[in-house]
């Protein structure tokens, strides 16, 4: 049964790639991420840019940030325009398409 429109939906792994392949996202902090096809990422925040590596495993989106060498993996929901990311640890961050 579909979510309604007001409620968030769990992605899988295909709905990841789809709703973040060559997007770009805004999250709470003002901070900005661009989700490149080929798999590159680009984080720009108060504190500079960083440029790190995303994709779709397991019906999670998995983001690697160097120099660290482990992915940091969290489920997906999507609302509308807006997807919401849960870390393992219950840490949950907002964020808003900006390229519509």
């Amino acid at each position: 049964m579909p979510a309604a429109a007001g409620e968030w939906r769990l992605l899988d792994a295909a709905g990841i790639s789809a709703a973040l392949s060559a997007r770009v996202l805004r999250y709470d902090d003002g901070s900005t991420q661009n989700f490149f096809r080929d798999g590159r990422s680009l984080r720009e925040a108060a504190d500079g840019t960083r440029w790190g590596r995303w994709w779709a495993e397991g019906d999670r989106l998995c983001q690697l940030w160097p120099p660290s060498v482990t992915p940091d993996c969290m489920t997906v929901e999507a609302r509308r325009i807006d997807l919401r990311f849960t870390a393992p640890d219950g840490e949950v961050r907002i964020a808003r398409y900006v390229d519509l």
